[in-house]
């Protein structure tokens, strides 16, 4: 399907991706620390009996800058650093045990950064072991890791599964030589498929691959490359990222000359011809920015509309609370969130003095539980049913932004709902932004965002 260079003009705009709402920059500078503390206890004690909770450790240590990386990282070749950082992990994780009124379930648990294999094996089965030893691991869990491919051992992936993760994803980004070296990822593409076959020789249940378009110097040519590479692997599922350019948050992207990247109508050239060879792989395009085998649970949960989307992005887990673990991690407890210190030497102050080290965060009314909803529903299920109480809010500032989406054919809608179309299956994020209205109603948006395509 071709999008009109009117189109990408008109939509190609800074807008959030939609991990939370409301989105970071409208939460507050500081946080009722008592005030989370009591709703983490409420929320823990709703949820832990149900589903269980999430977990996210970050583990922000990489050896090497890739310079178009928007994440929290410390760059260090010095691995003493794992030990203490470890060690006010768990002393964190103690802190908010006392906050459990019983032992926790962990579900769901996610390792981020950084690069979370620049840890040896031991330190990471220590601080799991730990962990796991004063909580239930449940038999039905989803436990996730990111593996660089560079530093990613066979003893990494042994260690894991033996620990209970049952799910890797490896960043592969681009495999084409010019595109690494502009980006400071060198990696070969046999040390992804070295990879990829120990963690199915070990019995990970899924692996995924992590695709970025948008990158300097890529043309169509050189992404065609890189997912045939990537298909030639056949992972379970794929994660196929937008670049967002944000140089004025990520420093590091500064380094790259702006006219080596491709310009909207190229990129969404890119995004719609991987699209096409995904699908043609036999892979089912789920929403904003993943595909998966028909036979992966991620589409079950689609098809079965349990599909949900947070920090850690689309995942089968309906939980009902993540909490985030280690420097910047982000804990959402469905009545509010909480964002950690952002410096290791500010994170680490706050918890060796036994206290959380939540900086920043947000209490949602029941206006912004209602946008989320909508926001999740358009996301993880192309399509959205509107409750009554909520349209005095909804015809003030989203039916105007639909009826111009419409006008566009991206969404089909009336006062009952809405429904995603072929074309607005591009434009997810220009459409989950009508139920945005922190933005909307904002009288300055700022430059925070990445754009839309």
């Amino acid at each position: 399907m071709q999008v009109s260079t009117e189109l990408l003009n008109k939509y190609n705009v800074p807008i959030p991706r939609y991990t939370s709402y409301p989105t970071v920059p409208y939460w507050d500078d500081t946080i009722d620390i008592n005030k989370w503390q009591s709703l983490f206890t409420k929320r823990f004690s709703e949820c832990n009996e149900e589903a269980g909770i999430s977990l996210y450790l970050h583990l922000p240590f990489c050896e090497k800058l890739c310079t178009f990386c928007g994440c929290n990282k410390k760059i260090t070749t010095n691995h003493r650093v794992e030990e203490e950082y470890l060690q006010v992990i768990l002393k964190e994780w103690k802190t908010y045990r006392t906050l459990m009124g019983s032992k926790p379930v962990i579900s769901e648990l996610h390792i981020g950064g950084g690069t979370p294999t620049f840890f040896s094996p031991e330190n990471l089965k220590r601080i799991f072991t730990t962990i796991f030893a004063d909580s239930i691991v449940p038999e039905k869990h989803e436990f996730s890791f990111e593996g660089h491919p560079n530093n990613t051992t066979r003893e990494h992936l042994q260690t894991l599964f033996e620990l209970g993760f049952n799910r890797v994803s490896y960043g592969m980004q681009d495999s084409n030589p010019e595109v690494q070296e502009v980006i400071n990822r060198q990696q070969p593409l046999e040390n992804v498929v070295r990879v990829v076959a120990w963690a199915r020789e070990i019995g990970y249940d899924s692996v995924n691959l992590d695709l970025v378009y948008g990158l300097p110097l890529q043309n169509l040519e050189l992404i065609e490359k890189t997912i045939n590479d990537a298909l030639s692997v056949k992972p379970d599922r794929i994660a196929f990222y937008s670049y967002a350019h944000v140089p004025w948050t990520s420093k590091a992207q500064r380094l790259f000359d702006e006219t080596d990247l491709p310009n909207a109508e190229t990129k969404m050239q890119l995004y719609q011809l991987g699209t096409k060879l995904f699908t043609d792989a036999g892979y089912v395009d789920i929403g904003m920015d993943h595909f998966a085998l028909p036979t992966d649970l991620m589409v079950r949960a689609r098809d079965k509309g349990t599909l949900h989307r947070n920090f850690m992005g689309y995942t089968v887990q309906q939980t009902g609370m993540l909490l985030g673990l280690g420097v910047s991690s982000i804990s959402d407890i469905y009545y509010g969130f909480a964002q950690n210190k952002k410096t290791i030497h500010e994170y680490y102050e706050e918890v060796e003095k036994g206290l959380l080290a939540v900086t920043k965060g947000y209490f949602l009314t029941e206006e912004d539980q209602a946008m989320r909803q909508y926001i999740l529903d358009v996301a993880c299920l192309g399509k959205a049913q509107f409750d009554v109480k909520d349209l005095p809010m909804l015809k003030k500032y989203a039916f105007p932004v639909l009826a111009e989406l419409e006008k566009d054919a991206f969404v089909e809608w009336n006062e009952q709902g809405l429904k995603v179309t072929l074309l607005g299956k591009h434009f997810i994020r220009n459409i989950c932004k009508a139920f945005d209205i922190k933005l909307l109603s904002a009288e300055h948006q700022k430059q925070t965002f990445s754009k839309a395509v």
